[in-house]
């Protein structure tokens, strides 16, 4: 196992930032490094076994549509959201292999967030020339 793995959340509620923001760093990096490789044009299902690939080479855990729940206030079941990826039991991934980011592609990354009661996700496009990587926090979800 990598030493970045004992470093990192494996919890939810999780508040070290500074090992957040290291795992992001190391997201955003390996997300650069298939960008530079694979380039545009590919499924979003290639990117995300590519990354999930890549970073559990590196010694992270890595989950692949990794189910969220959602609930309504009285506690009943409504659905399930599927997070493309779920990365060291604290970080959501949404990707996209899209010509640009839409809002709609935020709002669905944000309602992860809300849903799941996790802390920081990573919205990822893969689709443009140029890879875009932008990262939203539980606050981004609160201020809505």
């Amino acid at each position: 196992m990598n030493t970045f793995s004992t470093t990192f959340c494996r919890v939810i509620d999780m508040k070290d930032w500074s090992s957040i923001n290291e795992l992001c760093d190391i997201v955003r990096e390996t997300s650069f490094a298939i960008h530079c490789y694979l380039r545009s044009g590919h499924l979003e299902k290639v990117y995300e076994n590519a990354l999930a690939h890549r970073l559990r080479l590196r010694g992270l855990s890595v989950e692949q549509q990794f189910p969220l729940n959602v609930f309504d206030e009285d506690g009943t079941a409504l659905g399930v959201y599927y997070a493309d990826l779920f990365v060291e039991g604290c970080l959501i991934i949404e990707l996209k292999a899209a010509r640009g980011v839409d809002n709609e592609h935020i709002a669905q990354l944000l309602g992860y967030l809300r849903s799941s009661k996790v802390e920081t996700g990573l919205l990822i496009n893969f689709g443009s020339s140029r890879l875009y990587v932008k990262k939203f926090l539980m606050t981004d979800v609160d201020n809505l």
